[in-house]
């Protein structure tokens, strides 16, 4: 199963992973491009990867969530050009009961921010563009063609 795409998100396609019989309670997470960051406009973003790494580490995640939980994972996150409203990352986790599948999203997500190879870059309204540095909490201030990124965080 690939966890990145270049393709729109379809969360329902994902709950379609995670929906059997034994699941009483599915929990998603979708996570979409805002118009802001840091006090200034967004107009869209670009997504990078080390893909084969990226990958690797959400396969890591979503099998962990299972362990943990009980639960079955489905996940994906966009690479590329996305557009302000585009589904940028998306969560399925089911599980026989709600509290699982509500803990269980809310680590996949954490994990995923924090682990994932994952950079992107914001298009500002300014005409400006910057790599965001989740290390710091805000936009980095790297120009762009710098080579510098950091994780991603939505």
């Amino acid at each position: 199963m690939s966890f990145l795409t270049e393709l729109p998100i379809d969360l329902a396609e994902l709950v379609a992973e995670v929906t059997a019989p034994e699941h009483g309670g599915i929990a998603t997470f979708l996570g979409t491009v805002r118009n802001h960051h840091g006090g200034r406009g967004v107009l869209r973003l670009e997504y990078s990867a080390y893909i084969p790494m990226a990958e690797a580490e959400c396969a890591r995640i979503a099998a962990e969530a299972a362990a943990r939980w009980s639960v079955a994972v489905a996940l994906r996150h966009r690479i590329g050009r996305l557009e302000v409203g585009d589904a940028a990352v998306a969560i399925a986790v089911a599980s026989a009961h709600r509290d699982e599948a509500f803990v269980g999203c809310r680590y996949a997500i954490e994990e995923v921010k924090r682990r994932v190879p994952i950079w992107k870059q914001e298009f500002y309204s300014d005409g400006t563009v910057a790599w965001v540095d989740p290390t710091r909490g805000e936009e980095s201030g790297i120009a762009e063609g710098a080579g510098h990124g950091g994780w991603a965080r939505g």
